[in-house]
């Protein structure tokens, strides 16, 4: 038991293989299922489970849970409306499906001893550059060679189109990295901050009972750390699917 609180901070982040399979197929085939893979299925049940349970086209009176999905339903139509304007239709199905998974994501990682997929560089990096490629695949489709205009600002001097053209591909090219970032730096961040407080408040609590006491006002503060990151597992699930409405609405828009 000791060993498990003097591991890294950083070790809850680490991608383990669970269960392996050797199949004597397709060259001698090898399966995995590793934490990252475990909990991402955990969170697509759960968006399920939690959908078809709020399904409300069976009862007379909706439940608590049929209000709080359509609540988050109308915010988000409201945000994509406004964001995408009158094409917003067509892609709020992938923006409704993106923000669930990625807030489910957030909350099952501050349960204790669970594993943060959105936490994971393979997980933000792979649906930042994702976004980033199908985004710009759809703007080229719908603006063809004119798509390039967008990195030439209105009434750039010609001498100065190498220079701009070169810091706005910089700055869209960025998107892909900043999009993922974002969403991985701010939840290791505060992941590794309460896993380094919890393990000094185990070793505290396990101390003198006068040392207990006096750890009572630090372990509210923690309380305190653990319901802001709960707030910041909300905030960064609807951030990162605002700007990609904002992404979207440059691709379909050109500005």
């Amino acid at each position: 038991m000791t060993n498990l609180f003097i591991q890294s901070p950083l070790s809850q982040f680490e991608v383990v293989n669970l269960i392996g399979i050797n199949a004597p197929i397709l060259g001698n085939l090898h399966l995995n299922l590793t934490n990252l893979g475990l909990y991402a299925s955990f969170v697509l049940f759960i968006i399920l489970g939690l959908h078809i349970y709020g399904n409300n086209d069976t009862r007379l009176i909706p439940n608590k849970w049929s209000i709080s999905l359509e609540s988050s339903y109308q915010s988000l139509n409201t945000m994509v409306r406004e964001q995408i304007g009158s094409q917003s239709e067509r892609y709020f199905p992938f923006v409704y499906s993106l923000f669930f998974f990625i807030l489910i994501g957030n909350l099952v990682s501050n349960v204790p001893y669970s594993f943060a997929i959105t936490a994971s560089g393979v997980v933000s990096l792979g649906l930042s550059f994702t976004i980033f490629i199908g985004v710009t695949i759809l703007a080229l489709y719908i603006h063809k060679l004119k798509f390039f205009a967008f990195f030439i600002p209105a009434g750039t001097p010609l001498n100065l189109v190498p220079l701009l053209v070169l810091i706005e591909l910089v700055s869209y090219l960025a998107r892909a990295v900043s999009l993922g970032v974002r969403l991985f730096a701010n939840l290791t961040a505060g992941h590794t901050l309460l896993k380094i407080l919890s393990t000094y408040l185990f070793k505290l609590f396990s101390g003198s009972l006068f040392i207990a006491i006096l750890t009572l006002i630090p372990f509210a503060i923690f309380l305190a750390l653990v319901g802001l990151e709960i707030a910041v597992s909300l905030i960064q699930a609807f951030v990162f699917t605002l700007l990609v409405c904002s992404y979207l609405r440059d691709a379909i828009e050109l500005h």
